[in-house]
């Protein structure tokens, strides 16, 4: 999320200087970047109150004289008797619609409007939407907007009962597949992909002059994952996935119209609203446990001036939780809040032991079946321990990082599932892929450390294992699976779930690591290669593109000489080479030999003219070799 350093300086007294305001940012916690003078950030999921211009003022609150409240439109507004069928309430308990006319579309912008625009370097798309972005920019509440004209009630929200196509504002054309959530016109079609995007038949342009503006809450379990699952890019459904205001929809649509009145005439404006009480949460306040968890002697008074500069109010012993404080649930929260407004570097650390039980754990074994599973082509992977998945033997963590992953992992399937899909996404056709953690679960040892295997595609980047797949006969046999133990079980995962147009099956098994752990190698398997020396790179997030080139080679003795002159060739886009075809036809005294190169980049998606500007390199090199030709190729 970008904000220039000017939109925060506008609304401070004091306009302290970008160097500053970084520092008190990095003492918030909100990791960030300077360029051009414009705030970069990167916020952790569980502080969707933050992505805003507004948010991030209310936290700086701690260190100056801001006020949040900007000019609203103060006259009454009329009811609006619109008619509409809510069928999902449990997901969006909160909705408001305002009709809104005006007299005539603006030909400039001004003041805070106009500054949004340039100072971000933004292009127009039309006037209501124009605001509509703004206002999601400065509050953090989305809003959608509806060419009035072009709908007709009632309009309902829903769940789809089947899979529809539906054309977005952009122009590109997705199947949305039942049970997702929609708003629905009279004829029952979609208009609204709800909290994602908007449909194009219903969507405002540069001449729309009534419109009908939706502003809504939505749980965020009702978002989370669209995007990605549907390959759609969208501001909103970032917002919403993190968790938006429950309550603060009348300010929201009442700073949307100063906007529209400081730039034309309202013709007509009328509100129909749709909203379910919302109590403030109550944390009792306990200084001393406070001081117990951040570990320092604290003034009551200064924690409870610290608390009310970020919105909190104190009832009789109780704290209230201001409405668009989502990741605040107890004690433990407040806690955070006092220690950042402290800062972390001034409160003194102290020496503590963690007493480690590793009874059970064999370190030796558990070394040896990485190096095994190393040269056999697996790569070792590192998946984060929490998970949206629950369970009834699930521990839940009381104040998670991101809201929706609060629970502790009870297995670890479904991150090598993800870790899968991430790399058959990438065009990678031999994934093999373990991850050794531990696990907790409930009612049994509590924690235990295993080692999951996941494994599709081919066996391996030669020729002689290009053309086989994994099947689970290959796993049994290096695993020497019958010695592994009776409740150890390789299945087959299916793919009728996976997000992959890969159609290899999946194989999958999760070993318990103890000491009577046996492999085929646990005893005699040497470690020549120390384990913790190696370092973790990071993977590319860009598409790789593959090139296969057949070799002909007349003289035998110079086989050799051509794999080492191919696989010694460098370039940063090269990433990989390797031979996955070899035939020698003593008749003819011809070798033919298939070498495959893939081309990979960290900064972009690279292009066939980069791709063949090195094969033009590998292919004059390979052909100055005596006896090398390549059939078929046209020079």
């Amino acid at each position: 999320m970008k904000i220039p350093h000017k939109h925060f300086v506008e609304n401070i007294q004091s306009k302290p200087s970008i160097n500053e305001l970084s520092e008190r940012f990095f003492q918030l916690g909100h990791e960030h970047e300077i360029s051009d003078e414009i705030f970069n950030f990167e916020l952790t999921p569980n502080r969707g109150d933050c992505i805003s211009l507004d948010g991030l003022l209310r936290d700086l609150r701690l260190f100056y004289e801001i006020d949040i409240n900007k000019d609203i439109y103060e006259p009454e507004i009329r009811t609006y008797s619109l008619s509409f069928n809510n069928n999902a309430k449990k997901v969006c308990s909160n909705i408001s619609f305002l009709k809104l006319e005006i007299e005539d579309i603006p030909s400039n912008y001004k003041g805070d409007l106009k500054s949004y625009f340039i100072d971000l370097n933004l292009k127009k798309i039309n006037f209501f939407t124009d605001i509509s972005n703004f206002i999601s920019y400065e509050t953090g509440q989305p809003t959608h907007c509806y060419d009035f004209l072009k709908i007709k009630d009632p309009i309902t929200l829903d769940f789809l009962s089947k899979k529809v196509e539906f054309e977005t504002l952009l122009g590109s054309k997705i199947c949305i597949d039942e049970n997702e959530l929609v708003f629905l016109d009279n004829n029952m079609e979609v208009i609204n992909f709800a909290g994602i995007v908007g449909g194009k038949n219903t969507s405002c342009n540069k001449k729309t002059k009534h419109v009908l503006l939706e502003c809504a809450y939505f749980e965020p379990e009702a978002i989370l994952g669209r995007p990605i699952k549907y390959n759609i890019t969208s501001d909103a459904a970032y917002k919403f996935e993190r968790n938006t205001d429950k309550n603060n929809h009348d300010y929201v649509l009442r700073r949307f119209l100063n906007i529209v009145e400081n730039h034309t005439k309202i013709i007509n404006v009328e509100l129909f609203s749709e909203s379910k009480t919302h109590n403030s949460k109550k944390i009792f306040f306990d200084i001393e446990k406070i001081k117990s968890i951040l570990g320092v002697n604290l003034d009551d008074i200064k924690c409870k001036e610290y608390l009310r500069k970020l919105g909190f109010i104190f009832k009789d012993n109780s704290v209230l939780v201001p409405s668009y404080r989502n990741d605040i649930s107890n004690i433990n929260d407040l806690s955070e809040e006092i220690a950042r407004a402290i800062g972390y570097d001034n409160i003194n650390t102290k020496n503590f032991k963690i007493s480690i039980d590793t009874k059970g754990h064999n370190h030796n074994n558990e070394n040896k079946l990485k190096k095994l599973l190393i040269d056999k082509g697996f790569y070792e992977v590192i998946n984060n321990p929490f998970s949206s998945k629950k369970n009834k033997n699930s521990f839940v963590i009381d104040n998670p990082l991101d809201k929706n992953k609060n629970f502790l992992r009870t297995d670890l399937l479904d991150s090598l599932i993800d870790d899968l899909i991430y790399n058959e996404n990438r065009q990678k056709d031999i994934i093999k892929l373990f991850e050794i953690a531990d696990i907790y679960v409930k009612n049994s040892d509590l924690q235990k450390r295993v080692i999951g295997i996941i494994a599709s595609g081919r066996i391996g980047k030669n020729y002689k294992e290009f053309n086989k797949k994994i099947d689970l006969e290959y796993l049994s046999n290096f695993l020497n699976y019958e010695n592994l133990g009776k409740d150890v079980e390789i299945v087959e995962i299916s793919r009728e779930k996976i997000n992959s147009k890969s159609k290899n099956k999946i194989f999958y098994l999760e070993i318990e690591l103890d000491s009577s752990l046996k492999t085929k190698y646990a005893d005699d398997y040497p470690v020549c290669f120390d384990i913790n020396s190696k370092k973790y790179i990071q993977i590319s997030d860009f598409p790789c593109s593959t090139r296969d080139l057949s070799f002909s080679i007349k003289k035998f003795s110079n086989c050799k000489i051509l794999e080492k002159a191919i696989l010694s060739f460098e370039n940063d886009l090269l990433k990989e080479v390797f031979i996955f075809d070899y035939y020698k036809n003593d008749i003819a005294k011809e070798i033919k030999v298939g070498i495959r190169f893939i081309f990979q980049s960290k900064f972009n998606t690279i292009k066939d003219e980069d791709v063949n500007e090195v094969m033009d390199e590998i292919i004059k090199k390979a052909l100055s070799i005596d006896s090398v030709t390549i059939p078929g190729l046209e020079i």
